[in-house]
């Protein structure tokens, strides 16, 4: 189980923060339970809505079963503010579930690292809200990360 770091570390500067943030957007829009989790401690704590987490292989087994049910999932996140070993997101990300209903989920987190940049704590507020898919926002390849030139959050007006 690799303990690698994960740059950049704290602490964080604006350009530090907003690149962290990023990385993580990129890293959950693969869907790619695995790889996300090496971003995080083995043993990082997460309360997710009414979840509880511990550990990798936990948000493995999270993160497979939340991929299931929320299809076609896109996510864009913006950072909120930051200190030296803590960053606050908000984000959205829209997804449909077997029966295409589309929602577009509406949520903040709070992110503390360890000194190595891996994640050692995660709390997040997530709210879903019914949408139709014609009133989606988040349109490109998936699973894949936003393209560079993809408006973020505040662009779109979100």
């Amino acid at each position: 189980m690799t303990t690698e770091p994960r740059p950049p570390l704290p602490p964080f500067t604006l350009e530090t923060a907003i690149q962290k943030t990023r990385l993580a957007e990129d890293a959950w829009n693969s869907r790619d339970a695995k790889r996300v989790s090496l971003a995080y401690t083995p043993n990082s704590r997460w309360r997710n809505r009414s979840s509880f987490v511990t550990g990798r292989e936990e948000i493995v087994e999270f993160l497979t079963g939340k991929w299931e049910r929320e299809q076609d999932y896109r996510l864009i996140k913006e950072l909120w503010a930051y200190t030296d070993n803590r960053l606050s997101v908000r984000f959205q990300y829209e997804y449909h579930d077997a029966d295409r209903n589309w929602f577009r989920a509406h949520g903040n987190e709070q992110w503390e690292f360890d000194e190595s940049g891996l994640m050692r704590r995660r709390e997040a507020s997530i709210n879903d809200v019914p949408i139709t898919e014609a009133d989606r926002k988040f349109y490109w390849p998936a699973p894949a990360p936003r393209p560079a030139d993809y408006p973020g959050l505040t662009e779109l007006g979100l």
